[in-house]
């Protein structure tokens, strides 16, 4: 079994986006008050009352063909990031799930791809990152497609 970690976007995302008002499309950010927002950084649901920033994020990864940006919520306010090791993240978890594999070359790899509740991924996600073929897993919302998190071997 390989270790593994959920990456949380860079704490500058957030900072920056607080900062300017503007996602990384130059699209106006939308302050939200949603109760259970996925934050991207903390990888925790946003509890009830906490503000959140809507905007679209350039993944770092897959680039090329299978690249998209990604409607995402960060904390409004700064969050410690995500740095648990062989745990799924809570955003993870408590939602339908897409967990899809790509190998070094950014290209998808289809058979490993997964579609599940999140509280039923475990399995799924392992045999992704068991595969000699996989460099990174990335884990979306499987209705609208939204990137919760990457996750690397540890």
């Amino acid at each position: 079994m390989s270790d593994f970690r959920c990456v949380p976007i860079p704490a500058e995302v957030g900072g920056r986006w607080s900062r300017t008002g503007v996602d990384d499309n130059g699209n106006q950010l939308r302050r939200l008050t949603v109760d259970g927002a996925p934050c991207r950084h903390c990888l925790r649901d946003a509890a009830a009352g906490e503000e959140s920033l809507l905007g679209s994020y350039r993944l770092p990864r897959p680039q090329g063909i299978y690249w998209t940006p990604s409607p995402i919520f960060v904390h409004a306010e700064p969050c410690r990031p995500f740095e648990a090791i062989n745990e799924v993240a809570p955003i993870v978890r408590n939602r339908l799930v897409s967990v899809r594999a790509y190998d070094r070359d950014d290209q998808c790899i289809y058979d490993l791809g997964h579609v599940a509740d999140g509280n039923e991924i475990d399995e799924a996600l392992l045999r992704a990152l068991d595969d000699a073929r996989t460099a990174f897993v990335n884990i979306h919302t499987a209705k609208p497609g939204c990137m919760l998190c990457r996750v690397e071997r540890a």
